[in-house]
């Protein structure tokens, strides 16, 4: 095969969120030539997060090491005080979990994705460009660039190949990159979660006042129990400079089996008394948005390179949930940062080929991987995570008997809720997410007398309230197979779509021919938020939009 004309960079990275700007940081360092590419019409217009950033005294790379006055200029609130609540209709019993949320923890702060990210795209733009590089924006890296089967660069929708000595694929949670060299798929549900969010307006001194924080705290609360319809999964708020994040997380293929709505479950949330005296009376919500998000305990790759492509991030599945503990950001920040040095070294012993399984040599030496997929997870999984033993665990803890044990174990719960240890064992099952924690709430919680009186937007208005740019005549997805059984789980979990809801993306219709009826599935990609659910619960062809196509989140 002859030889593709094309521009040609020592370092090509894809994604300017945190583990595409920490990969960077971490090469110009090295004085490494890298072009970094960016889909989004600045970087965090296309990126969700719930989100919460740590910095981990373990950790070899914190983001504050390689961007100076992060934290003063990037992020909302420290969080340091950390809540979780066990709800039983308007019962709540709640646990002060702080300590399990300052294990190995250094910081953590509240952030929000936009504001982060194009702070982070100006550092990375100055940093890179003084070793022959840049950043541009409006770039959709749409696959791999081979030569005689070997990954040689990326291809674009708007720019000529780019050939490049290494690739670091830090794309997200729907990275083409990783899916191309076939290291990622999306064909079980299981193995993701999906967040759906809204973006909260309040005053800066209203969020002080109501949750007793002063400007360099913050705190962050945490939703589990029978408020969900019975989806595995929780809730979560975080105090922002002037606004909170609200949101909910589930497990997909619970959403699926459930038939359940994102938006309702939010709605949930957001109604819920508990809620009313943060909330108040005057709700505004500044931005509505989802995400999936990878399972590191089922996902996480432990070889996440293929030749000269390294995967970092949500796009190698190094998403950190296990038990109430959510971490994604810091560990994609570690994660660039130690593919930009693998390659950084390679390269200067004269083996840059080497990279890869550098890279992955040093996610294992600094104890990443334990912490993405520890081993304990993998016993609790093959004996606790089977419908059988769920149902005897359900069964024993709603009987007389398992009740009196949630009784005599009242002044413990807390603590064992605060285990670092028994975090990482918790199985994915009904038991811990809704069974247990609404059983405490009944045994042991007080009933919330506030009354909720705030009306979340409707669905269409949510749509409404976002910024488009939508590449007309071009979908971004197409349906592979329109039937009902194929597709029709689009309708219920797509957070943009519903039943008998014609707005969204994905709609439900009966066909009548010739007497014959046939229930299909219609697809329009113009409200598509671009989360990938539809990829995985559906019969789809999925790519992300044209280079600043498409959605722009104000808030992510």
């Amino acid at each position: 095969m002859s030889e593709t004309p094309s521009e040609h960079y020592e370092a090509v990275v894809v994604g300017a969120g945190p583990g595409g700007a920490a990969a960077a940081a971490a090469l110009a360092n090295y004085g490494v030539e890298t072009l970094v590419l960016e889909r989004g019409v600045e970087a965090g217009s296309k990126n969700v997060s719930g989100g919460l950033i740590y910095a981990e005294e373990s950790a070899p790379y914190t983001i504050d090491d390689l961007f100076d006055g992060f934290r003063e200029e990037a992020t909302e609130r420290p969080v340091t005080r950390y809540y979780i609540h066990n709800v039983a209709g308007e019962t709540v019993e709640t646990f002060d979990i702080t300590s399990l949320h300052e294990h190995d923890t250094e910081w953590s702060d509240a952030v929000l994705r936009r504001k982060m990210d194009s702070w982070l795209e100006d550092r990375v733009h100055e940093m890179t460009r003084e070793t022959g590089g840049g950043l541009l924006t409006d770039v959709h890296v749409n696959g791999l660039l081979r030569e005689d089967g070997e990954i040689v660069g990326v291809t674009c929708d708007e720019l000529d190949p780019i050939r490049a000595d290494v690739v670091i694929a830090a794309d997200g949670v729907n990275s083409e990159l990783a899916r191309d060299a076939g290291l990622m798929d999306w064909e079980e549900p299981e193995e993701w979660y999906q967040g759906v969010k809204a973006v909260v307006d309040m005053p800066e001194e209203t969020i002080e006042d109501r949750f007793a924080v002063k400007g360099d705290t913050g705190v962050a609360h945490l939703f589990s129990g029978d408020l969900f319809e019975g989806v595995r999964g929780g809730g979560f708020l975080y105090t922002n400079r002037d606004s909170l994040s609200v949101g909910t997380v589930f497990h997909l293929d619970s959403l699926v089996a459930r038939e359940a709505e994102p938006h309702e479950l939010l709605d949930s949330l957001l109604t819920h008394p508990l809620l009313a005296k943060w909330l108040g009376d005057d709700y505004r919500e500044r931005e509505y948005s989802a995400k999936l998000v990878p399972d590191s305990k089922k996902v996480a790759l432990r070889e996440p390179h293929r030749g000269r492509l390294l995967v970092v991030g949500d796009a190698a599945g190094q998403m950190q949930a296990q038990g109430p503990i959510i971490k994604g950001m810091n560990h994609a920040v570690t994660a660039g940062a130690l593919a930009g040095e693998a390659f950084g070294k390679a390269k200067a012993g004269g083996k840059p080929e080497l990279a890869g399984k550098l890279y992955a040599k040093k996610l294992r030496d600094e104890g990443v991987m334990e912490k993405l997929r520890p081993r304990g997870y993998d016993v609790v999984r093959r004996l606790g995570e089977r419908e059988r033993v769920t149902d005897v665990l359900d069964g024993v803890l709603t009987s007389p008997v398992g009740r009196l044990g949630v009784r005599a174990l009242s002044g413990r719960l807390e603590g064992l809720y605060a285990s670092p240890t028994l975090s990482t064992l918790i199985p994915d099952t009904r038991t811990p997410y809704v069974t247990l924690p609404t059983v405490i709430a009944e045994e042991l919680g007080t009933r919330v007398t506030d009354r909720n009186r705030i009306e979340p937007p409707s669905l269409e208005e949510r749509i409404g309230e976002l910024t488009y740019d939508t590449d007309v005549g071009n979908p971004h997805i197409e349906l592979r197979d329109d039937s009902y059984e194929s597709s029709g789980d689009a309708v219920t979990t797509c957070p943009v779509s519903a039943e008998d809801f014609g707005g969204g993306c994905y709609r439900d219709e009966l066909i009548r021919t010739n007497g014959d009826e046939e229930r299909v599935v219609s697809l329009d990609t113009q409200p598509c938020i671009e989360c990938g659910t539809c990829a995985v619960v559906a019969d789809t062809e999925w790519t992300h939009p044209a280079g600043g196509k498409g959605v722009q989140f104000e808030e992510g």
